[in-house]
């Protein structure tokens, strides 16, 4: 077991206190020397005792604490280390039914440890018997906390500044609010490094620095997934994908149903010999749908929740294998007939009408810039503040805080 360095910092406490509180004075082995109080951590009353006992009395104290073993917080804690994952059994056998599997570096609490090889474990909803040879188990479990487990920085004053360096003095990148949570890029002494968002021009993280003092840190590592919860998954996947297939082919039907419309509404103007200098308009925002206005951007912003959870892949345009967050946005509105610019930083120029923040509705597109005041980064509001966007690598297709980091601007696609 490791040794606690606060335990070791107590002692060099002690022995301080304990030192400080002696009288200077020329003591001999036979002179009392008179103590009002204790001091914490030494068992023996120093009440008439000579200095020679009282110093043979912290000696064997100090002696005591540097014995004590320290239970380390990883002691219940598995972490799995199979090559990919390992079936987590109804019964501590492998002829028994699987209840869930354990994903290489998920955690699992130690329950029981059985005679043999194994242990059982809980693991999120996940409870049953694992091999204990495919875990990492206490100390072991405690060095993979780094690789395998995300840290979570949660604000917990009204609103934080985030430093482009550690130090209160150094540049004010953007303004956090309280309950939002990021992920901890790294840990410093005083200060905590987050991640704030993925660059749209370049994918590369957009990070920040907070006071320790001003947020709440909390390890996680992810858990075992239960067969039913692996069927759940899938279906949602399942569900995505026929949403998207479902909306592509209603943009398909609203097209042709548009184009047929328009074309005898030509015939028309020519056959009562009509000028159609009217009928022109801008084909990148020509509404295909026949719902209303606000109907519509519900419906948007509706349909892009359903894609919570997929990935972010840098340079992607897929809802359902991967996008960043211009590729996100830009493919929502492609599959309701209108088309947006690439990139984030031309989408704030030029994509719909500029709109106040006091005015927004869901399906509006928020944009967000970075240290440099470049735009790098969009997303959509979906109502009652909060949004919905492809964040970073790591945490993918998410909603958060409309105000998670100052906006730059809002602009209306649907108007």
């Amino acid at each position: 077991m490791r040794k606690s360095k606060a335990m070791k910092a107590a002692v060099c406490a002690v022995s301080a206190a304990l030192f400080l509180s002696i009288p200077v004075t020329i003591a001999h082995a036979d002179h009392m020397v008179p103590a009002e109080q204790g001091i914490a951590g030494i068992a023996v009353s120093l009440e008439n005792k000579s200095a020679k006992e009282i110093e043979n009395a912290y000696k064997a104290t100090v002696v005591q604490i540097l014995n004590t073993e320290v239970k380390s917080p990883y002691e219940d804690l598995g972490v799995s280390v199979a090559d990919n994952y390992v079936n987590v059994r109804s019964k501590p056998s492998t002829d028994s039914e699987v209840v869930g599997k354990l994903y290489k570096g998920c955690a699992a609490d130690i329950l029981e440890r059985l005679e043999g090889d194994w242990v059982k474990i809980k693991s999120g909803d996940v409870e049953g018997y694992i091999a204990s040879n495919f875990l990492a188990i206490g100390e072991a479990a405690e060095v993979m906390v780094d690789e395998y487990a995300t840290k979570w920085a949660t604000v917990n004053t009204q609103t934080l500044r985030v430093r482009e360096k550690q130090s209160t003095d150094s540049k004010i990148l953007t303004l956090i609010p309280q309950g939002e949570t990021y992920v901890v890029v790294k840990e410093h002494d005083e200060w905590v490094e987050i991640l704030l968002g993925s660059d749209d021009d370049t994918g590369n993280d957009f990070t920040g620095f907070v006071s320790k003092d001003l947020i709440e840190i909390k390890v996680e590592f992810k858990y075992a997934i239960s067969v039913e919860e692996e069927n759940r998954i899938r279906l949602e996947q399942e569900e995505a994908e026929r949403a998207e297939a479902e909306r592509k082919t209603k943009l398909a039907q609203e097209k042709a149903e548009k184009k047929e419309k328009d074309r005898k509404a030509e015939e028309s103007k020519n056959e009562q010999k009509e000028s159609s200098n009217d009928n022109s308009s801008n084909s990148s925002q020509t509404p295909i749908s026949n719902a209303s206005g606000s109907e519509l951007l519900n419906e948007i912003a509706s349909y892009a929740q359903k894609f919570v959870g997929n990935s972010y892949v840098w340079g992607g345009e897929s809802l359902t294998r991967g996008a960043d967050c211009s590729g996100f946005v830009r493919a929502i509105y492609a599959d309701f007939g209108y088309y947006l610019p690439r990139v984030s930083r031309d989408q704030a120029s030029s994509a719909g009408k500029k709109v106040s923040l006091d005015e927004l509705l869901p399906g509006d597109l928020l944009f967000y810039t970075n240290s440099g005041g470049s735009v790098n980064h969009v997303a959509m509001y979906i109502g009652n503040g909060m949004i919905v966007h492809a964040a970073n690598s790591r945490q993918g297709i998410i909603r958060s805080q409309y105000n998670y980091r100052d906006i730059y601007c809002a602009r209306r696609i649907v108007y």
